[in-house]
């Protein structure tokens, strides 16, 4: 299979504005998203695309590759067509890798990778709940997969309900997972995707995936446990640079 990384990094953002360029100890944090990327040797390329000429400078700069695309995308998975359809290569696969995760790990691309095998249409990462304050955050996503390890269901809501059993005990009574957001697309499904309408569930909950699964698309599962985290507000920039500093990086 051959498989294209790309990282989609829009300029605007309601709640951080121009995060990819966020200084992290010197680097933007675009440019840490693209050397851990980099470092999974299962990808024959990785991309950034973006829609703002900084973004693409300090991508260039860093001796990455970089594409101009809309600032119009309502979602990093239109970007990412996009983006694949400006490659003079062809591949049989694209992985989205989110452009505010600074601290993904490569073995997590890896273990999406594994996944695609000519036969998956969709795939992406769970990790198991072990906190119950992850499990009943809205901010959180659940994922509930089926007996092949295909997603049966996404949300904001604790997912399944323990019924006659008190919260605090729901994690001892049942494995709970939260969703990882990297993505893997097989090409000719990414471009089918782009072109669907919004769905009822996913209006209802806020969450794309949503849209794939209402419309009949197979979406496989890896388990990690390895976490993330994703960079969206200033605050969270800030608790970034605190575990780069206990670690000595």
């Amino acid at each position: 299979m051959k498989i294209i990384g790309i990282i989609p990094a829009r300029y605007g953002s309601s709640r951080f504005p121009a995060k990819a360029l966020a200084n992290i100890k010197g680097k933007p944090m675009v440019q840490w998203v693209w050397e851990k990327a980099k470092a999974c040797t299962v990808l024959d390329e990785v991309i950034v695309a973006t829609d703002h000429p900084a973004i693409y400078e300090a991508v260039e700069k860093a001796g990455g590759k970089a594409c101009m695309t809309n600032e119009s995308h309502q979602s990093g998975t239109d970007r990412c067509h996009e983006a694949l359809m400006q490659q003079k290569e062809a591949y049989d696969y694209v992985i989205n890798i989110q452009g505010d995760e600074p601290f993904i790990d490569p073995g997590q691309i890896k273990a999406l990778a594994a996944l695609l095998n000519g036969q998956t249409e969709l795939a992406t990462l769970m990790k198991r709940i072990k906190d119950p304050a992850y499990l009943f955050s809205p901010n959180t996503v659940k994922v509930v997969a089926n007996e092949v390890g295909q997603a049966l269901y996404f949300s904001r809501s604790p997912i399944p309900h323990i019924r006659n059993q008190k919260e605090e005990e729901w994690l001892q009574a049942h494995s709970f997972y939260k969703h990882i957001g990297i993505y893997a697309y097989r090409a000719d499904v990414l471009e089918k995707i782009t072109r669907l309408p919004p769905s009822s569930l996913e209006q209802a909950e806020s969450l794309e995936q949503l849209r794939w699964l209402q419309a009949g698309f197979r979406i496989q599962l890896a388990e990690t446990s390895l976490e993330s985290m994703g960079i969206d507000t200033p605050e969270d920039l800030q608790r970034a640079l605190a575990f780069l500093d206990s670690k000595d990086l």
